[in-house]
């Protein structure tokens, strides 16, 4: 009898367990996540880790995450995400283009989808919000701040980042308007994909070919890097009093540091931090409030500035500069 009570009274408790683990499982928000892989950059390796230190299990969710540079992966990626019926879909994606049916295969399900770090080119009403970067006010910047170095002419070497993303297409924007105006001379304009050895390989050749340029527009740091290791490589000076003024953007430490050291002249910051954003709009949702504070666009805008190697302090590395 006693066997058989202590039997019953262990069943029980497992059953207990299972059921209090289960009903924890189902209590979870099923999330899904599309972002580009963090070896794409400083930058997003900073974007994907938030992501995870934010949507895990212990604050509620439960989260599925995929990494491509490509947008048809992320696409199949996200559709697969709808099909698996998760709660909310978030994206950062590859490309501008492409994501009309995917967000409105989610809008059926009734499936909450939220943009961060870029933009897409779909109907504001297929998302809940957008917790983005202007990238067309980072490239406003950036070449604000260029034209007021008053150089006696400027010759171009411009780097872009992965062609029809939202940060080159608003990184290059400006850049633009200056060489259809004649302010200044686009000596080359190529692609590196956010690489750091093909952007090196880009100076290279531009050196190679003896054209000459004073301003290399790297569109983020990783590519400035690589394009630094390419004058270093052929005794060409740069950043403060040298002949190559060097532009890149995301503020690392490490290009803070360099920026610092007088090295480069212009970081421009890029915020990678979106996820606690998003959680706390969930989490609305989630209690049936109301998203505040968007603009016509449903977007919540990250504020950022950018960082001159004359102005910067030690102070700025520590509070704006991405990983050590």
């Amino acid at each position: 009898m006693r066997k058989t009570l202590t039997l019953i009274l262990a069943l029980a408790l497992v059953f207990a367990l299972f059921g209090a683990s289960s009903a924890y499982a189902d209590d979870l928000i099923k999330v899904g996540i599309v972002n580009n892989p963090p070896s794409e950059s400083g930058y997003r390796e900073a974007n994907v880790n938030d992501f995870q230190n934010v949507f895990t299990k212990e604050n509620g969710y439960d989260a599925q995450f995929f990494y491509s540079i490509k947008n048809d992966e992320q696409l199949s990626a996200a559709q697969q995400f709808i099909t698996d019926g998760v709660d909310y879909l978030l994206i950062s994606a590859a490309e501008t283009t492409g994501w009309d049916k995917v967000l409105a295969d989610a809008a059926d399900q009734g499936i909450g989808v939220f943009l961060f770090d870029r933009m897409i080119d779909v109907d504001p009403f297929l998302y809940e919000a957008a917790v983005v970067s202007d990238m067309a006010q980072e490239g406003d910047t950036a070449v604000d701040w260029l034209l007021a170095q008053e150089l006696p002419e400027y010759n171009v070497v411009h780097i872009q980042g992965a062609m029809g993303s939202d940060a080159q297409i608003g990184r290059t924007g400006a850049l633009d308007e200056q060489f259809e105006a004649g302010t200044m001379k686009k000596v080359v304009q190529q692609t590196a994909t956010w690489d750091e050895a093909e952007a090196k390989k880009i100076v290279e050749s531009v050196i190679n070919s003896g054209e000459k340029f004073n301003v290399i527009y790297a569109e983020n740091d990783g590519m400035a890097k690589g394009a630094v290791a390419a004058l270093d490589e052929a005794g060409i000076t740069h950043g403060i009093d040298g002949d190559v003024v060097v532009m890149g953007f995301d503020c690392n430490k490490w290009a803070l540091r360099e920026l610092f050291a007088g090295n480069w002249n212009y970081d421009g910051q890029c915020s990678p931090f979106q996820a606690a954003v998003i959680d706390t709009m969930i989490q609305t949702l989630e209690m049936g409030g109301d998203i505040d504070g968007l603009n016509e666009l449903h977007q919540i805008i990250s504020q950022e500035q950018g960082f001159d190697a004359m102005h910067i302090c030690r102070a700025d590395i520590a509070t704006y500069g991405l990983g050590e």
